[in-house]
């Protein structure tokens, strides 16, 4: 049963992944970096607070704390990325760098002990926090998407008005 939890839970952080890589693709460049008002984020800004998240958490996952003190997360808030290359770079380095130490990880590591902020959880508690955490604002970046795009928005799932058609061309496939 273990064996499928890393499994199963790699595989939710890829679809996480994919899923904002095609939210991303369907924005405008100058878009990627508007927000709605001072106290909201933008893409941008999401995508350095996930960067900055995933690389204190997942560097040395099971030797030190996630909360790491070259992290400032403070900055992460700070809406001064400029370029769709520059937001890449930043969300391609925060994934690798979860996805690396998933890899590394063992059936028998589920049950170490790991800090964040100073607060135990096993590493199963660890990597659900994290699943969430990423879950919810990858669907603030889709939502911010559809928002930006109007009109040009492309579901990333069943559209509006198409889950008959949907559920029947599954249901057909498996006969």
């Amino acid at each position: 049963m273990q064996g499928n939890y890393l499994e199963s839970a790699k595989k939710q952080f890829a679809q996480y992944k994919t899923l904002g890589e095609k939210a991303i693709a369907q924005i405008p460049d100058d878009k990627l970096f508007w927000q709605i008002n001072e106290q909201s984020n933008s893409i941008g800004t999401i995508v350095k607070h996930l960067w900055g998240n995933m690389r204190s958490r997942f560097t040395d996952f099971l030797t030190t704390d996630g909360e790491k003190n070259w992290r400032n997360r403070e900055a992460e808030f700070v809406n001064d990325l400029k370029t769709r290359e520059e937001l890449m770079t930043r969300w391609n380095e925060g994934w690798n760098c979860l996805l690396t130490t998933m890899d590394n990880l063992q059936d028998e590591d589920l049950s170490r002990p790991v800090l964040i902020r100073n607060e135990k959880h096993s590493v199963t508690e660890a990597i659900n926090r994290q699943l969430t955490h990423y879950a919810y604002h990858v669907g603030q970046i889709v939502f911010l998407g559809k928002m930006v795009s109007d009109q040009h928005w492309k579901s990333l799932s069943i559209p509006k008005g198409y889950s008959d058609h949907f559920n029947e061309e599954k249901f057909k496939a498996s006969k």
